[in-house]
């Protein structure tokens, strides 16, 4: 079986749909799990407001991702976004985010911004091949043990 007819499996069973208070243990056991410093439960239950968009990726009727993002005029900030371990090189970051950008582009959002750590190449060759760019730094913007570690601020127009 090629990558391609793998993913094709793997996603054929994803969906994309809002994400409910009820999935916030299922969200903090992937944020757990996929980051060194993870949000609170706190910090996502404050995410569930008018200006925030918050989408839950399932599989088999299990979470297995999530995105937040909040919007501000025109401007949807990614503020975000975890895949389980179990789907990550499937393709789920990527079909999330696209999702997530559909939605900011129907909504009348004309730019979609994020921050990425330096460290992290993965998630930023992902944003760089859906056509985000850099637009700037923001020093010490990560925990990094002891450390703070720089965030890469990229940016996608969609007008």
């Amino acid at each position: 079986m090629s990558t391609a007819d793998v993913r094709s499996v793997v996603l054929g069973g994803c969906d994309i749909r809002p994400l409910e208070r009820g999935d916030l243990p299922a969200v903090l056991e992937i944020e757990r799990r996929g980051y060194s410093h993870p949000w609170s439960e706190a910090v996502f239950r404050d995410c569930f407001r008018n200006d925030y968009r918050l989408w839950a990726l399932d599989h088999g009727g299990e979470l297995k991702g999530y995105a937040v993002i909040s919007y501000v005029v025109d401007e949807a900030h990614l503020m975000n976004i975890c895949v389980h371990p179990d789907l990550r090189g499937y393709g789920a970051g990527r079909y999330l985010l696209r999702r997530t950008m559909a939605e900011a582009l129907h909504d009348g959002i004309v730019q979609m911004i994020l921050e990425v750590r330096e460290s992290n190449d993965t998630a930023a060759r992902l944003y760089e091949r859906e056509g985000f760019e850099d637009i700037g730094r923001r020093p010490g913007y990560y925990p990094s043990g002891s450390l703070r570690e720089d965030a890469r601020v990229m940016a996608l127009r969609f007008t």
